[in-house]
């Protein structure tokens, strides 16, 4: 499976959002010029993607002098993959044209052999995309990452 450009970048936006946007405990609305420039994403792409994500209620917008974005919700609340899916990212490894799409990939419209086994770790994809929030993200507790951390303080992984 590949995560395209599309959604690597929107997460990577969200994640600057969500590092950025407190300061002292106070919200504060961030430019997507700041963002542009921190992750070095083009401003133009920036803002064809915040257009989906504020579609999906992930960001406000905040207009006027020092406007900007900012999360709709905790980044403890925005897991990864309400992120890719906003952007019109679907979560699958499978080369079929819809996810569990009855016509098949192959020139008969059958299912290839492997067909169920890229459909089921597309499944496991989305799973770990959404339980891991911005949160972990900026906090860098992910995969094995939050399984220590968690194991540290004693919670069952």
């Amino acid at each position: 499976m590949r995560l395209s450009t599309k959604g690597r970048y929107a997460v990577m936006a969200m994640a600057d959002l969500a590092r950025n946007g407190q300061a002292d405990g106070v919200v504060r609305a961030v430019s997507l010029a700041e963002i542009a420039t921190r992750q070095e994403i083009s401003l133009s792409y920036l803002e064809q993607l915040f257009a989906r994500l504020r579609k999906s209620g992930l960001v406000q917008s905040v207009r006027g002098p020092g406007g900007g974005y900012r999360l709709a919700k905790g980044a403890r609340d925005t897991v990864i993959a309400e992120i890719v899916l906003a952007v019109d990212e679907p979560i699958r490894a499978t080369r079929c044209i819809g996810h569990s799409s009855p016509k098949g990939c192959m020139m008969a419209g059958e299912r290839c052999i492997t067909h169920n086994l890229w459909e089921d770790l597309g499944d496991e994809i989305h799973r770990y995309l959404a339980a891991v929030s911005l949160e972990d993200v900026v906090m860098n507790r992910t995969g094995a990452r939050r399984r220590t951390t968690d194991a540290e303080v004693g919670v069952a992984a």
